[in-house]
């Protein structure tokens, strides 16, 4: 099934590539180590909650379209659930 990303989820991506540049931006500038791994846990908490409206938004459409043809959603929330958890 193809799946249409909204624009808010791509923000949040594009704001995450700036993150990782500035890490790298950091460590070529030969910054304190705990600058660059805050930045670093800035771009993991991004990733993190890029992930969570990704899972989230494809779970919503999936359960509304297995609904639809009065299929079984239970499967598709453990799937969703799984995808999180490997995540981390």
């Amino acid at each position: 099934m193809a799946y249409e990303y909204n624009d808010d989820v791509k923000k949040r991506l594009r704001r995450l590539e700036g993150q990782v540049r500035g890490v790298l931006r950091l460590m070529e500038e030969r910054k304190d180590c705990k600058d660059v791994i805050t930045q670093l846990s800035a771009v993991r908490s991004a990733a993190d909650k890029a992930i969570a409206t990704i899972v989230a938004e494809n779970l919503e459409q999936c359960i509304l379209q297995e609904q639809a043809s009065g299929g079984d959603t239970k499967k598709m929330v453990q799937q969703a659930v799984e995808l999180l958890v490997k995540s981390r």
